[in-house]
C-alpha cells in the first residue's frame, strides 16, 4: 500500500484563505479507508487543497491481481468529470468568435438543424411538430437542446428503444461510432423537447466535443491539447494512453449483482485506453478522458483564479462567471426529473452542477462540481478557495457510491481551518 497523508504546506498560499487543519485532514484519510480496507474498492486517490496546501491519500491498489499500490500520479477514466472541460473549450471558442453563446449551432451541426420534436414523450417517433426555435450553443452547455438520457427504465418508450438501437443513448459502454456517424443518427431522431425547455442529461457534451472540432478546424483532442492541457501543463491528460504510461492506469472494476464481487471491467494494457477511441467523448461515455490528481487540480486551480494560470489567461472572468452560476430556472427544474432530491439544493451551470443553498456538506451557495460513472468526484469552492478529488476505477451502481462521495466531501469542509 502507499504512502498516506502526504500534505504540502508551501509558505506563501495563492489567496488570503485559512488552511487545512492536521487533524480535519486526518479525519479525511480515515473516511476513506474504511471501503479499501473492507475489500469494497481496489483503491483510491483523493485529494484536499486550499491555497497553496495540498494534502494527498493513495490506498489501495490500482490493480487486484498484479497488486501494484496506488500512487499519486495513478492515471484514472474520468467520465463525465470531463464534462467542464468540454465547457471550458467551447467557451474559448465563444471567446473567439467562432461560436455564440445564443446562436443557433447549424451552420456547425447540419445534422441538428430544422428539428422535429415528439408530440409527447410516450409518442411514436413519426407523431412530431416542428421544433419553435433552433438549438444554440447555451442549450447544449446547459444540457437544453431537447434530447438525452430519459429517466425510466430502458425501453419504457419508443424514443429510448430508438436511441439504444442507434447507439446514441447515454451509457457506460464507448460510442462506436465516428462522429459524423454520430451526429447522423443522432439527428435521424427527433428531439424529446423543444430546445431550452427541458434539462437531460448528458447528451449535450457528447455533441459538443463534435462542435469543438468542427468549429475550430482541429481535432477535438488536439484543440483540448493545445488550447488547455499545455497551457496548464497537464500531461497526463488525454483520451488514450501511450505504452510507456500504461503501467499508471487503474484498472475499472464493476460489482457483480447480487454478491457485490468486484470483476474486471476493462484493463490498462489489453482495454479500451490502449488506442485513440472512435468517438472523443467530450460527456465522458466509456470512460472518456484519462486524468490524474494533480493534472485535474491544476484545472481547478485555473476555475478558482477565474481563467488565468499564472502569467497565462485562458478564460475571462465573466465566462467563467457565468460557468459557475445555475442556468436552470425553477420551472424547468421542476419539469425535468433526476435523481430524488438532486434540483432541492442545486442547479446546473456550464458542465457541472452548483450548489443553490447549504446542502449538509458546504455552508453556502456556490459549490461547483461533479462526478463520473467509473467513481470519481470533484469539486471546487471559489468562497472557501478550495478543490477536492476523490478517484476510484469502480464503476457507479449503487446509493452508497454517493454516499461515500458524500462522506468524503463533508470530510474535506471539516478539515477548513
Amino acid at each position: 500500500m502507499a504512502p498516506t497523508g502526504r500534505t504540502e504546506s508551501p509558505p506563501s498560499p495563492r489567496r488570503a484563505s485559512g488552511g487545512l487543519t492536521r487533524e480535519g485532514l486526518a479525519a479525511v484519510s480515515s473516511v476513506l479507508r474504511g471501503p479499501v480496507e473492507q475489500g469494497g474498492l481496489p483503491g483510491l486517490v483523493s485529494l484536499v487543497a486550499r491555497g497553496a496546501q495540498v494534502h494527498v491519500d493513495a490506498l489501495g491498489v490500482q490493480d487486484l491481481q498484479s497488486g501494484v499500490p496506488m500512487r499519486r500520479d495513478t492515471l484514472f477514466r474520468i467520465a463525465s468529470m470531463g464534462k467542464p472541460v468540454t465547457a471550458v473549450a467551447t467557451l474559448m471558442l465563444v471567446e473567439d468568435g467562432r461560436l455564440q453563446l445564443d446562436g443557433p449551432v447549424d451552420r456547425w451541426l447540419p445534422e441538428l438543424a430544422n428539428r422535429r420534436v415528439l408530440r409527447a414523450l410516450d409518442s411514436p417517433l413519426e407523431d412530431t411538430v416542428p421544433a419553435r426555435r433552433p438549438i444554440t450553443v447555451r442549450d447544449l452547455l446547459t444540457l437544453r437542446l431537447g434530447t438525452g438520457a430519459v429517466m425510466a427504465p430502458p425501453n419504457t418508450y419508443p424514443i429510448q428503444k430508438a436511441m439504444q438501437a442507434e447507439r446514441v443513448a447515454p451509457g457506460f459502454e464507448p460510442i462506436p461510432h465516428t462522429p459524423d456517424e454520430f451526429m447522423r443518427r443522432l439527428g435521424a431522431l427527433p428531439l424529446i423537447h423543444h430546445p431550452g425547455e427541458r434539462w437531460m442529461y448528458h447528451t449535450g457534451f457528447e455533441v459538443l466535443g463534435v462542435l469543438v472540432a468542427r468549429a475550430s478546424g482541429m481535432g477535438f483532442d488536439d484543440f483540448l491539447s493545445e488550447r488547455l492541457f499545455k497551457p496548464l501543463g497537464m500531461n497526463d491528460t488525454a483520451f488514450s494512453v501511450p505504452q510507456e504510461k500504461l503501467d499508471r492506469v487503474s484498472t475499472a472494476y464493476q460489482r457483480a449483482p447480487g454478491t457485490g464481487a468486484l470483476t474486471a471491467w476493462d484493463s490498462p494494457r489489453s482495454g479500451l485506453l490502449s488506442h485513440p477511441p472512435a468517438f472523443l467523448a467530450g460527456g465522458g461515455q466509456g470512460g472518456g478522458l484519462v486524468s490524474s490528481a494533480d493534472d485535474f487540480l491544476t484545472f481547478c486551480r485555473m476555475l478558482l483564479n477565474q481563467g488565468r494560470h499564472g502569467a497565462t489567461r485562458l478564460l475571462s472572468p465573466e465566462s467563467l462567471q457565468q460557468m459557475l452560476t445555475d442556468q436552470i430556472p425553477p420551472e424547468q427544474k421542476a419539469a425535468s426529473p433526476f435523481f430524488p432530491g438532486f434540483w432541492d439544493t442545486s442547479g446546473w451551470g456550464f458542465g457541472g452542477s452548483v450548489t443553490t443553498r447549504p446542502d449538509g456538506i458546504s455552508p453556502t451557495a456556490g459549490r461547483y462540481g461533479w462526478a463520473g460513472g467509473f467513481g470519481t468526484t470533484f469539486f471546487i469552492d471559489p468562497d472557501q478557495d478550495l478543490v477536492a478529488l476523490l478517484l476510484t476505477q469502480r464503476i457507479m451502481s449503487g446509493p452508497d457510491d454517493e454516499a461515500f462521495a458524500v462522506a468524503f466531501s463533508k470530510a474535506a469542509y471539516a478539515a477548513l481551518g
